[in-house]
């Protein structure tokens, strides 16, 4: 009964519009109240003990790396070398659009960060050179996703501490399909190029080009050396995601003399809103979790998936089923806090590697950022394109479908996981 009434408080706290984390905080303590012989301090305790993890120091340092790079025009110069790659090709506004994502996403780890960045430059200029204001949000919004997929990712490091996976082999798993989700949305922006006739940006000379290059590099390079330094061991994902800050700091201020140390208060106060929103949420989700635990949640998983026979695929597509739901309403971080926990040794059981999991769990969250009512990059873009919510989830609607062929790829054929 309990249980039952706590799962009615949640969703009425959400219908009537009160943030995730709060509706998590809020559910966690009437429902701890209501267990027999348990003190209401267990609730900060668990909160407590949510956070106190070192892999969740690269959360706020990757966020930060992403702020850094906005202040510090590192994202507009990454997205004059995408146009410059991509844009002599039917829409290569779009085309460069996606190469954006998928250069930002290697360095700072956070979708909502690209969207914010990076739809502030390309929505209005794609306006500008004729695209619809539905293909100039959609693209935007649906390629951001790729920032939790292609390494470093702050879910994967998310995912790697809560379940004791390697985040090094997390990152290696997540690149491909990062990568096979970029050039497949790329394919469907050709596809609708050629059919609107969209426009072709001017050429550039070689010389230009190469300008552009040497500009981008010192960015460019940087997930080389963060992935590369955690999958050979030279540093943990925490002290990666500290070098990335540091070295975007250093870049920003020292290469391209864009930011100074005036600038870093603002950079730091956007950091601390955008990290405590997460990780308040992973606290109180961390307390809920013990409510859950209480009522034996995962004896039931557990059952319930071996009354289905023990099937791998089956137990995937309803993993697949439930995190398409639940991402509609919650973001990634708690998400995984509340459920991964869960259903992680069902899965052992049922011999689904972990890293196979987590890129499914990860792929599928993200998902949730381009679906209303929750889908924080779909509102961003929207809001940036000047769209309504429902105009701008039409437009998001095939790069899903991309979105989700892949998924079927990690599932069906695991080798995509290995670069």
């Amino acid at each position: 009964m309990e249980l039952a009434l706590i799962t009615v408080l949640f969703i009425g706290l959400i219908i009537i519009g009160v943030p995730i984390a709060f509706s998590i905080g809020i559910s966690a303590l009437t429902g701890i109240a209501t267990m027999a012989g348990t003190p209401n301090t267990m609730i900060p305790m668990k909160m407590f003990y949510g956070l106190n993890s070192y892999v969740l120091l690269a959360v706020p340092l990757f966020i930060l790396t992403a702020n850094i790079m906005n202040s510090g025009s590192i994202s507009r110069r990454l997205i004059d070398f995408s146009i410059a790659l991509a844009g002599r090709r039917p829409g290569g506004l779009g085309h460069a659009n996606v190469i954006v994502s998928m250069l930002f996403a290697g360095v700072s780890g956070s979708s909502t960060a690209d969207t914010a960045g990076v739809g502030k430059i390309l929505i209005p200029n794609m306006i500008d050179k004729g695209y619809s204001r539905e293909m100039s949000v959609g693209v935007t919004a649906a390629s951001s996703t790729i920032g939790s997929i292609i390494p470093p990712s702050i879910t994967m490091v998310i995912y790697g501490g809560l379940t004791n996976t390697s985040v090094g082999q997390l990152f290696i798993g997540g690149m491909l399909p990062g990568i096979l989700i970029g050039f497949g949305m790329m394919f469907v922006i050709g596809i609708i190029a050629r059919c609107d006739n969209l426009p072709i940006m001017e050429k550039i000379t070689r010389a230009e080009f190469i300008a552009l290059a040497k500009d981008a590099l010192p960015a460019m390079i940087t997930p080389l050396i963060i992935i590369g330094g955690i999958v050979f061991g030279v540093f943990t994902p925490t002290e990666a995601a500290a070098f990335s800050a540091i070295y975007a700091y250093a870049i920003s201020a020292y290469y391209y003399k864009t930011i100074t140390w005036r600038d870093m208060p603002k950079v730091f106060v956007e950091t601390l809103k955008l990290s405590c929103l997460s990780l308040f949420a992973l606290a109180a989700a961390s307390a809920l979790g013990e409510f859950l635990g209480y009522y034996k949640i995962n004896v039931m998983v557990a059952d319930f998936f071996n009354s289905l026979g023990g099937n791998e695929y089956l137990f995937l597509f309803i993993i697949i089923a439930f995190f398409l739901f639940i991402g509609t309403f919650m973001d990634a971080i708690p998400a995984m806090v509340l459920f991964v926990p869960v259903i992680y040794p069902v899965a052992l059981s049922m011999g689904v590697d972990p890293v196979q999991l987590g890129v499914v769990i990860i792929i599928t969250l993200s998902v949730g950022l381009i679906t209303p009512p929750y889908g924080l990059c779909l509102l961003i873009s929207s809001v940036i394109g000047g769209l309504s919510l429902d105009q701008s989830f039409k437009a998001v609607m095939p790069y899903i479908a991309v979105i989700l062929a892949v998924l079927l790829a990690v599932i069906f054929m695991p080798f995509v996981l290995l670069v």
